[in-house]
């Protein structure tokens, strides 16, 4: 299973939660998956997911946030699980999708490949799950904050150009919310 098949799984159980995508290929795979106005493409900030969607857990409480982000993005803002953790926001789903590789930049290969991430976010408190061990909907609603580790394979689909411009995705989102 590649990342875009990680996406697709993830999609399949998602109802009406607010997603923060992670930069590149990730936001592509989503946009060409399941476009729809709840879902935030981030563009050009990787590692930074984890904490739009920590802010927008916080400023909106009666609403469920889920973040797709990967191993790469998290290597780059370690420091977000333990604000994330500090937080705790009782509506936010973080899943980090670990194929060890920069997807977005040419599949380089991360150090995350060889670690345990769920591990680690468990160290720093946070309620960590691998997703081939959870069911999802059933998380999400579980008023927790949680961490979830979807491993997978390196590789890129075919996804198109996202034809909005960051503007428009910032506008078209604030509305929904």
């Amino acid at each position: 299973m590649k990342r875009r098949d990680a996406i697709e799984k993830i999609i399949g159980l998602i109802d009406y939660e607010l997603i923060v995508c992670n930069i590149g290929f990730p936001s592509r795979e989503l946009y060409d998956i399941y476009d729809r106005e709840e879902n935030f493409y981030m563009i050009g900030s990787m590692g930074l997911a984890s904490s739009i969607g920590l802010g927008l857990a916080l400023s909106k409480p009666n609403r469920d946030v889920v973040v797709i982000d990967g191993d790469g993005a998290l290597l780059m803002n370690m420091g977000s699980l333990v604000t994330i953790n500090a937080c705790k926001p009782r509506n936010l789903t973080w899943i980090v999708i670990n194929n060890g590789a920069y997807g977005s930049t040419g599949n380089q290969e991360t150090y995350a490949k060889d670690l345990n991430l769920s591990e680690i976010a468990s160290s720093v408190g946070l309620k960590s799950y691998k997703f081939e061990d959870i069911d999802l909907k059933e998380i999400i609603k579980d008023d927790e904050c949680n961490f979830i580790e979807f491993n997978c394979k390196p590789g890129n689909s075919k996804a198109p150009i996202i034809e909005m411009t960051p503007e428009f995705i910032k506008e078209r989102f604030m509305k929904v919310i």
